[in-house]
């Protein structure tokens, strides 16, 4: 019997709860049958703070997706985000018996065990074991050793671990409404998916997803993930800032960034008055462009500056040869992909979802590239494992942080 090709991506974020309902197309691409959506309440920082209220949205935005695919929803891939996520690179080990016909796929799970055997803090679980490079008796990069003859058995993993608990809150929620959770993927590589090609992955790029309360980024070096992590900063704290800055209520500053705003150093702005209209609640007033083009930039400068040092701790820059991909809600901010270009010093895009159909609006929108991703993460998981084992691989991914039923 064929299994349903219909993936759904959820992603909770600080300012939107997204669900994108998708089904895979016999070459392989993704085709989009509805989004739904709904502002967050609840989240900060990509955490959950209010369980009640993120259920409520939770809710609302599944029901939304439901109605505009004409799709029952009864299982979620889940997206995860928030500065409790670290990772690290380790090397398993796997000695061989003389004996030993072939390297199979037992072996292969061995040695990512023994790469797992490492002392986590005391609140942390394992999200993601990430392969990186085999080597099969020296024999350095070896992609497939299945089937090898060898001795010893080597293999390197980018490896992401994350508070128990705040994984833990995220599928309590979705417990509560009778949906099933495929798997929990960082928001970092969930986006990867669909903003880089596998030529790009070879030659080197770094994918940042700015958001409205976190940036997520990953690494890839030659083919394979390097590094990985989350800055508790994003988009929100611009429009805090402008809010703070300018006198301004909440809602006009978050419109007044989006419409106006430039994230180039002040002396590049193109100056002049902004006039703000009157609305219900709020007197129209004069903002000066520079005032707001300096707030922005002193904020999207701090954010871009601690990325790249938290990227150089893992990575050397001159190895990512296909530059920065920028990617999520926060890269719509005029002049941002210029700004990355002299921080970094490296060729920068924001990025495009490649190989989908649907609705336009829906993958030429950054905000989606998380919840779009999940599902073409879905897919390529969904399509490598056979049928009689996909749910038991599922369980052993989610295994110890949450108990299916």
């Amino acid at each position: 019997m064929a299994r349903e090709q219909l993936f759904v991506g959820l992603e909770i974020g600080t300012t939107k709860i997204c669900v994108v309902v998708s089904e895979s197309l016999p070459d392989g691409s993704i085709h989009i049958l509805g989004v739904g959506e709904t502002p967050s309440r609840g989240v900060r920082k990509g955490e959950i703070i209010d369980f009640s209220s993120v259920s409520e949205c939770v809710r609302e935005a599944i029901i939304d997706a439901e109605e505009k695919s004409n799709v029952e929803i009864r299982s979620v891939w889940v997206a995860i985000s928030g500065a409790h996520l670290q990772s690290f690179n380790n090397r398993g080990t796997l000695i061989l018996p003389e004996d030993h016909n072939a390297i199979n796929d037992e072996d292969l799970r061995m040695v990512e065990m023994n790469a797992k055997e490492v002392i986590l803090p005391p609140s942390n679980a394992f999200l993601h074991t990430i392969i990186q490079n085999y080597h099969v008796d020296g024999n350095k990069n070896v992609i497939n050793p299945e089937g090898m003859m060898g001795s010893r058995l080597d293999a390197d993993f980018h490896i992401v671990h994350g508070v128990k608990t705040r994984i833990q809150n995220t599928l309590r929620c979705l417990e509560n409404m009778k949906l099933d959770v495929e798997d929990v993927v960082m928001n970092s590589l969930a986006s990867a998916q669909v903003v880089l090609t596998q030529h790009q992955k070879d030659l080197g790029a770094l994918v940042v997803d700015i958001g409205g309360g976190t940036t997520d980024f990953i690494v890839y070096v030659d083919g394979a993930v390097r590094h990985s992590g989350v800055l508790a900063l994003g988009g929100d704290h611009i429009t805090n800032d402008v809010s703070i800055g300018l006198r301004l209520p909440i809602v006009r500053a978050e419109l007044l960034k989006i419409e106006e705003g430039c994230a180039l150093p002040p002396e590049r702005s193109l100056g002049g008055k902004i006039n703000l209209k009157n609305d219900p609640g709020f007197s129209g007033c004069e903002i000066d462009r520079k005032a707001l083009d300096t707030v922005i930039h002193a904020r999207m400068n701090e954010i871009l500056q601690l990325l790249k040092r938290e990227v150089e701790r893992g990575c050397h820059l001159d190895l990512l040869g296909a530059g920065v991909m920028l990617t999520g809600g926060c890269t719509r901010l005029k002049g941002i992909a210029s700004l990355a270009k002299e921080i970094f010093q490296l060729p920068v895009q924001v990025t495009t979802m490649d190989n989908l159909s649907g609705p336009t609006s829906t993958f030429e929108n950054p905000q989606y590239s998380t919840a779009i991703g999940l599902t073409k993460y879905a897919n390529a998981v969904y399509s490598q494992i056979p049928e009689e084992t996909f749910f038991s691989k599922i369980t052993n991914t989610l295994g110890g942080l949450f108990r299916r039923r």
